[in-house]
C-alpha cells in the first residue's frame, strides 16, 4: 500500500512516517500543494493524508482538485482547526475523513485501516486466491494448507503486491517504490534478502504458487507448472 502525506512541518512528517513504515506502508511525503500536485500526477496512491493549513496554498482546494481529477483514493484529511463548519467544508470538499490536532498515532492508524477496508470492499476482493495459497487482504494473512504462513509486515507487503500482480514482472524500481517508497535504493541488496526469505517460506508451506527470479528484469510470482490447466 502506498500513501502520499501531504504535511508541512517537518517534526510530523517525520512521526508519521515512522509509524506508516513501521506499519508496512510505502510513504511518500510532500510540504506544499505544487510537489502534492505533481507526485499525485506520476503516482498511483492508495490513499492521501492531507494538512489543509498548507504554504502558498488551501489544502481543501487541493482536495477538490485531486477529486476533480478522477482519483478516487481515500483522502484522510489533518488539521487544528476543528470546528463544525471547517469539517463540512473539508467533506463537500471530497475528503472521506477528518482527524483533528492533536492526536495519537495509534488513532491515525486506525483511520488509516478502516478507509483502506472500506475501499477494498467497494473496489477489491478481501481474499486472493492462488494456487494452494489464500491471502486475507484485511487481516493481512496468508494461509496455505490450512496453516497461516507467519510473515513479517515487509514480506507480507511484498507477497500481496505480487499476488496483485499475478504472471507479472515487476522490477525491483517498482518493488521499492510500493513496497518501501520512492527514496529507497531500488539496488539495495535488502530487496534480495526480503524476495528469498518469502521465496523460502512459500516454497515450504505450498507448492503453487512460485515466486521465480527473471534475470535482468525482475521477479514474478505465478502458478507452478502441475498447477495450470492448458
Amino acid at each position: 500500500m502506498r500513501i502520499l502525506l501531504v504535511e508541512p512541518d517537518p517534526r510530523n512528517t517525520k512521526l508519521i512516517k515512522k509509524a506508516l513504515k513501521a506499519n508496512a506502508y510505502a510513504v511518500d511525503c510532500s510540504e506544499d500543494i505544487e510537489d502534492a500536485g505533481y507526485r499525485l500526477g506520476v503516482n498511483d496512491y492508495d490513499l492521501v493524508i492531507l494538512e489543509i493549513q498548507l504554504p502558498e496554498g488551501d489544502g481543501v482546494e487541493l482536495c477538490e482538485e485531486i477529486r476533480d481529477s478522477g482519483n478516487t483514493a481515500p483522502i484522510l484529511i489533518l488539521t487544528t482547526r476543528g470546528e463544525v463548519q471547517e469539517r463540512i467544508r473539508g467533506l463537500d470538499a471530497g475528503a472521506d475523513d477528518y482527524l483533528v490536532k492533536p492526536f495519537e498515532l495509534e488513532e491515525l492508524l486506525a483511520r488509516i485501516r478502516a478507509l483502506l477496508r472500506r475501499t477494498r470492499a467497494g473496489v477489491h476482493q478481501p481474499r486472493l486466491s492462488i494456487g494452494e495459497l489464500q491471502i486475507d487482504t484485511r487481516s493481512r494473512k496468508a494461509i496455505a494448507n490450512e496453516s497461516e504462513i507467519v510473515l513479517t509486515n515487509k514480506e507480507y507487503a511484498l507477497l500481496e503486491y505480487f499476488a496483485k500482480n499475478l504472471d507479472r514482472v515487476i522490477g525491483r524500481e517498482e518493488i521499492s517504490e510500493h513496497v518501501w517508497d520512492e527514496n529507497f535504493d531500488p539496488f539495495s541488496n535488502l530487496i534480495e534478502v526480503y524476495i528469498n526469505r518469502l521465496r523460502k517460506k512459500l516454497a515450504v508451506n505450498c507448492d503453487s504458487p512460485v515466486l521465480k527470479t527473471r534475470r535482468g528484469s525482475g521477479y514474478i510470482l505465478e502458478l507452478s507448472a502441475q498447477n495450470v490447466i492448458k
